[in-house]
């Protein structure tokens, strides 16, 4: 996998695109990874989401435990049911695997090792299990808790969906779910996690956004903070 950087990659784009209800986004980088071709410039959409269950295609029923009067979508993403709600950073990587010598399970490690990082940067000691995709840290007992879900979709050798990240949100709605398909797993956020007072959210987007290029091989800019007109 290349790591250095590498200057006939043109940089990453970054959309930092706020609080977005989840169809929009989904149907945007669907629409994005259609139509692009081999010159498209890469983009990583960063976003928060209103309060929805998704449901992976291997998604199974039984698995929703009590949704309430939060809707469920369901997504051609990989993985079973998450949640998404405002307070959770999603990262959506929108890229083209082939540009950075990347196979499927690369860019599945390569996130978990973004997040792990990161987190440790912040002090939380974090991991990724080999059987299960995502990120998990251990709470004071040694029982292991997800802080970040990952469920990815490649199609025309390109990727969408993404990794969600825990941050300062309402846990409560993942108790209407088997979380990830997993009975009996809890999550937990950086919040109730990290040593000292969170950053703001800019500059969490800011720092998760520089490793992930620099783990590219690449660098990234700003474009502008809205859906792309796909």
């Amino acid at each position: 996998m290349q790591t250095t950087n590498d200057i006939s990659r043109p940089p990453l784009l970054v959309r930092r695109l706020g609080l977005l209800d989840y169809a929009t986004v989904w149907q945007a980088m669907s629409a994005f990874t259609d139509l692009r071709d081999d010159s498209t410039q890469d983009e990583v959409w960063l976003v928060q989401h209103k309060p929805v269950f998704t449901q992976g295609r291997a998604g199974k029923p039984e698995h929703l435990l009590s949704p309430g009067d939060i809707p469920v979508v369901q997504s051609d993403r990989g993985g079973q049911v998450t949640y998404h709600g405002p307070g959770q950073l999603i990262l959506y990587p929108l890229i083209k695997l082939k540009r950075y010598d990347l196979t499927v399970r690369d860019l599945v490690s390569l996130l978990e090792v973004v997040v792990v990082e990161w987190l440790a940067e912040l002090g939380v000691v974090a991991y990724p299990k080999k059987d299960a995709p995502g990120v998990y840290t251990d709470n004071a007992a040694g029982v292991a808790q997800k802080i970040a879900s990952l469920g990815l979709r490649i199609r025309r050798g390109c990727s969408f969906h993404g990794v969600s990240i825990n941050i300062d949100m309402d846990l409560s709605p993942f108790e209407r779910i088997n979380p990830c398909g997993y009975q009996g797993l809890t999550m937990t956020q950086l919040s109730d996690c990290a040593s000292t007072d969170l950053p703001p959210m800019e500059a969490i987007e800011a720092s998760i956004v520089g490793l992930l290029a620099n783990k590219l091989g690449t660098e990234y800019k700003t474009a502008a903070a809205e859906l792309p007109p796909w």
